[in-house]
Protein backbone atom coordinates (compact mmCIF):
# COMPACT_ATOMS: atom_id res chain seq x y z
CA UNK A 1 0.00 0.00 0.00
CA UNK A 2 1.32 3.43 -0.95
CA UNK A 3 2.38 5.81 1.80
CA UNK A 4 2.69 9.59 1.81
CA UNK A 5 6.36 10.45 2.29
CA UNK A 6 6.56 14.24 1.77
CA UNK A 7 4.24 17.11 0.84
CA UNK A 8 5.19 20.20 -1.15
CA UNK A 9 2.70 23.05 -1.42
CA UNK A 10 2.29 25.69 -4.11
CA UNK A 11 4.16 24.18 -7.05
CA UNK A 12 4.15 26.02 -10.38
CA UNK A 13 2.94 29.35 -9.06
CA UNK A 14 0.55 27.81 -6.56
CA UNK A 15 -1.42 25.82 -9.12
CA UNK A 16 -0.45 22.41 -7.70
CA UNK A 17 0.50 20.63 -4.54
CA UNK A 18 2.95 17.76 -4.85
CA UNK A 19 3.00 14.56 -2.81
CA UNK A 20 5.94 12.20 -2.82
CA UNK A 21 4.47 8.74 -2.44
CA UNK A 22 6.26 5.47 -1.77
CA UNK A 23 5.64 1.78 -1.60
CA UNK A 24 7.73 -1.13 -0.40
CA UNK A 25 8.57 -3.67 -3.07
CA UNK A 26 8.75 -7.44 -2.65
CA UNK A 27 12.55 -7.30 -2.32
CA UNK A 28 12.31 -4.83 0.60
CA UNK A 29 13.40 -1.77 -1.36
CA UNK A 30 11.14 1.24 -1.75
CA UNK A 31 10.05 2.98 -4.92
CA UNK A 32 8.89 6.56 -5.01
CA UNK A 33 6.80 8.67 -7.37
CA UNK A 34 5.17 12.08 -7.26
CA UNK A 35 1.47 12.84 -7.40
CA UNK A 36 0.18 16.33 -8.18
CA UNK A 37 -3.16 17.78 -7.22
CA UNK A 38 -4.29 20.99 -8.93
CA UNK A 39 -6.68 23.57 -7.60
CA UNK A 40 -9.04 22.84 -10.49
CA UNK A 41 -9.35 19.18 -9.45
CA UNK A 42 -6.74 18.07 -11.96
CA UNK A 43 -4.54 15.18 -10.76
CA UNK A 44 -1.34 13.83 -12.29
CA UNK A 45 1.22 11.21 -11.38
CA UNK A 46 4.74 10.47 -12.51
CA UNK A 47 6.12 7.04 -13.10
CA UNK A 48 8.73 5.75 -10.69
CA UNK A 49 11.16 8.55 -9.85
CA UNK A 50 13.50 6.62 -7.57
CA UNK A 51 14.19 3.31 -5.89
CA UNK A 52 15.77 3.43 -2.45
CA UNK A 53 16.96 0.73 -0.01
CA UNK A 54 14.55 1.75 2.79
CA UNK A 55 11.64 4.02 3.66
CA UNK A 56 14.06 6.25 5.54
CA UNK A 57 16.27 6.59 2.45
CA UNK A 58 13.20 7.45 0.37
CA UNK A 59 12.19 10.12 2.88
CA UNK A 60 15.72 11.54 2.76
CA UNK A 61 15.59 11.63 -1.05
CA UNK A 62 12.19 13.35 -0.96
CA UNK A 63 13.38 15.94 1.57
CA UNK A 64 16.00 17.21 -0.86
CA UNK A 65 13.79 17.84 -3.89
CA UNK A 66 14.10 21.37 -5.22
CA UNK A 67 11.30 23.33 -6.93
CA UNK A 68 12.96 22.90 -10.34
CA UNK A 69 12.88 19.09 -9.93
CA UNK A 70 9.20 19.19 -8.99
CA UNK A 71 8.40 21.41 -11.99
CA UNK A 72 10.17 18.91 -14.26
CA UNK A 73 8.28 16.03 -12.65
CA UNK A 74 5.01 17.88 -13.25
CA UNK A 75 5.96 18.32 -16.90
CA UNK A 76 6.71 14.57 -17.17
CA UNK A 77 3.40 13.72 -15.49
CA UNK A 78 1.58 16.10 -17.84
CA UNK A 79 3.11 14.41 -20.90
CA UNK A 80 2.07 11.04 -19.47
CA UNK A 81 -1.54 12.23 -19.14
CA UNK A 82 -1.63 13.69 -22.65
CA UNK A 83 -0.02 10.58 -24.13
CA UNK A 84 3.04 12.30 -25.59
Amino acid sequence: MAELIQTYLDIEGGNYNAYVMGEEREDGTWEGWIEFSGWAGDERRTGRETTQPSREALAYWASGLEPVYLEGALARASRKVSGE
